[in-house]
């Protein structure tokens, strides 16, 4: 039991350093991946010194490392938790334009990338004519413009790196990654650890859609290059080298081009390591970042002088990462570690009230926020007026404008002329509407007739507004299908319900799971851990809010509307799948263990039936069925009269109402 006067330690103060020891092993990662391509990098003029980690292939090493550290840092600048749920991928590009944050990441990258192409530079050989001064007749300095080109090239790549960084969203760190793998990987992992051998197996395909990018640089670099970059590259390096060498005076362009075969395929090559490397880096922090907060196998916060009170202070955290992290270590603390629980539940001379008192609050609040976004869907947006404001009507200074028709016609008959003065009316007024279909009969007929005179049946179909709305909607179809033009304009079933049911701007599904995870697991161990007794007076309120947050989830789902953007057409959505599973998880555990204790719980039969039902089990039955069959005369027979009986002629059923008294009632339970 914990005292009030103990100081009750920030989370944030257990998981830093957890956070910094799992840092460490993401940089060991890159500084092995940077020695490997030191070596690959290496000219083996001499066996030795080539891959000899204290020569010139460690200080390689150590450049390369710079190249892929500065990503890390950015990495931990910005990293989050949480899917975005901000819209289209238009409207989430126009927000990264008006960010500082996205300059930034351009400016590492780019940092990082003319970095390597320096280290690239260096080590390339003569035969490659990579150097940057050529000599032509003597000593005759000239700018050579292959390295120029491989210079912009670098850039262009760390550009569409930028692009894909935003796209992708690889800030986020995506908690409970490594407890989706399957449970036979898991127990092959062997030696390594399972986040080290997710990040072995990934390192692979990582290196396929490096390769892919660098590709797909080459055009961009091409455009780029020759209509906008080259007389400012050619001027500017020659500046910067003028006052090494003797130069021409003149910024005139070189009359051929230098883009070869060879120079493509040295830039391809340049574009995947440092792509590699910042592949590497990205994924290593991702997965290593992931993983429990355990520490031996323990929860982070079991050596803090007050346990409780720091996990309680990262419960209450502002910052959607701490909190998460927090409420994963207590849905971990519910499930596998007894004496954590019972120190939860003796804890109850705690400053604002009993420890199981305020992480059921904490809890709670987390899981009645999902209802709340659920109920608020669809709903007007709740604003604010502003004080009456007296605004003086204007009087009219001239009359109205008139409704009259716009032809004045002499008969009323139904001729051709007041046909076409009706439909020239009504063009005028509503210029969207269809002149023909309000013509009169003869009018009418007069229009077919020409449309056959002047259009074939094959033309008049092509004209068809059916026909140009299916042209229509292939067309944007087909644009949407297309990777970067789809991602801006492609609202996904998948970020719109996420964003309905968890809020935004980001949407964390792990928290509201482990925040029910816990408080199932804690109210399922109290039978023999809870010597106070306090946590079944609140389990009826567990069963049914989660019971009613699970039925208000699929309802929305099921009645959720797909944007037409949305080509699939598929209701999919992983991250609220997870959150109901998890939901109905602890949901039918918690019935499992209290259902006989319902009447001493208070918990109607209604209120079983519903959490049954939402767990996708039947509820509680009133009725017997009772089918009845002709008995067979023969015994020898009976058996193959039955059967010629019941594949002949229906069953007769009999429908019995049974009703119990509650004394029976409790003894059939």
């Amino acid at each position: 039991m914990a005292g009030t006067q103990t100081r009750r330690a920030p989370y944030k103060d257990t998981l830093q350093p957890a956070l910094h020891r799992r840092f460490s092993s993401t940089a060991s990662l890159l500084l092995a991946v940077s020695y490997l391509e030191s070596v690959l990098l290496s000219s083996w003029d001499s066996y030795f010194w080539s891959w000899f980690p204290l020569g010139p292939a460690g200080f390689r090493t150590l450049l390369l490392f710079i190249c892929g550290l500065t990503i890390l840092i950015l990495r931990i600048a910005s990293y989050h938790v949480g899917i975005k749920t901000t819209g289209s991928g238009l409207h989430t590009f126009a927000s990264s334009l008006l960010s500082p944050r996205t300059y930034e990441t351009a400016f590492w990258y780019g940092a990082s990338s003319f970095l390597y192409c320096a280290i690239y530079l260096g080590t390339a050989d003569e035969e490659t004519n990579l150097q940057w001064i050529t000599y032509f007749s003597g000593d005759r300095a000239r700018l050579n413009e292959r390295p120029v080109f491989l210079a912009c090239y670098m850039f262009t790549f760390a550009l569409i790196q930028t692009v894909e960084h935003y796209r992708h969203d690889i800030d986020r760190l995506d908690l409970g990654a490594l407890e989706r793998k399957p449970v036979v990987e898991q127990k092959n992992a062997g030696v390594i650890s399972g986040s080290l051998q997710t990040i072995m197996e990934e390192l692979p395909m990582a290196l396929a859609e490096c390769f892919k990018l660098a590709l797909a640089a080459i055009p961009a670099t091409l455009i780029l290059y020759f209509f906008f970059l080259r007389s400012f590259a050619w001027s500017w390096t020659l500046t910067f080298l003028r006052p090494f060498y003797n130069l021409p005076r003149t910024n005139m362009l070189p009359s051929s081009w230098p883009s070869d075969i060879y120079l493509l395929a040295r830039c391809i090559l340049a574009g995947v390591g440092v792509g590699f490397l910042w592949t590497a880096g990205n994924r290593a922090f991702s997965i290593f970042m992931v993983k429990k907060p355990l520490k031996n196998g323990n929860p982070l916060t079991s050596e803090s002088k007050d346990p409780n009170g720091s996990l309680l202070n990262g419960l209450k955290s502002k910052k959607l990462s701490i909190k998460s992290f927090a409420m994963w270590e207590l849905a971990l603390t519910a499930q596998n570690h007894q004496s954590r629980r019972q120190s939860i539940f003796n804890d109850i001379d705690r400053q604002g009230g009993p420890m199981w008192s305020q992480i059921y609050a904490i809890c709670m609040e987390t899981l009645k926020s999902i209802e709340t976004h659920v109920d608020a869907y669809g709903q007007p947006a709740a604003h604010i007026t502003p004080g009456a404001i007296q605004i003086e009507e204007k009087h009219r200074s001239s009359a109205p404008l008139r409704e009259d028709p716009i032809f004045t016609s002499q008969s009323r008959q139904a001729t051709l002329r007041t046909g076409v003065e009706k439909a020239l009316d009504k063009l005028a007024r509503n210029p969207g509407s269809t002149p023909a279909s309000e013509l009169s009969p003869i009018a009418r007929k007069t229009w077919q007739n020409a449309k056959d005179r002047v259009l074939s049946k094959e033309q008049q179909e092509a004209v068809s507004p059916d026909h140009l709305m299916d042209q229509a909607r292939q067309v944007v179809t087909g644009l949407i299908s297309i990777g970067w033009i789809g991602d801006l304009i492609r609202q996904n079933f998948r970020t719109q319900f996420a964003a309905a049911v968890l809020g935004g701007p980001y949407a964390e599904p792990t928290l509201p799971a482990n925040a029910a995870t816990a408080l199932c697991q804690l109210a399922v161990h109290s039978l023999a851990e809870d010597s106070y007794g306090n946590v079944h007076r609140d389990v009826p309120s567990i069963i049914r809010t989660l019971a009613s947050i699970i039925k208000k989830v699929e309802a929305l789902k099921a009645q959720f509307p797909l944007h037409w953007t949305d080509v699939k057409g598929l209701k999919e959505c992983p991250e609220v799948d997870e959150l109901l599973e998890a939901l109905k998880t602890g949901l039918e555990q918690v019935i499992s263990k209290f259902e006989p204790y319902t009447s001493d719980l208070r918990l109607t039969p209604t209120d079983l039936r519903i959490a049954k039902e939402a767990i996708g089990k039947p509820g509680v039955q009133t009725t017997k069925v009772k089918e009845v069959a002709p008995k067979a005369k023969d015994a020898s027979i009976g058996t193959r009269r039955n059967e010629d009986w019941a594949q002949k002629r229906p069953a007769r059923v009999e429908f019995k109402r049974v009703e119990f008294k509650q004394p029976e009632m409790e003894q059939i339970r």
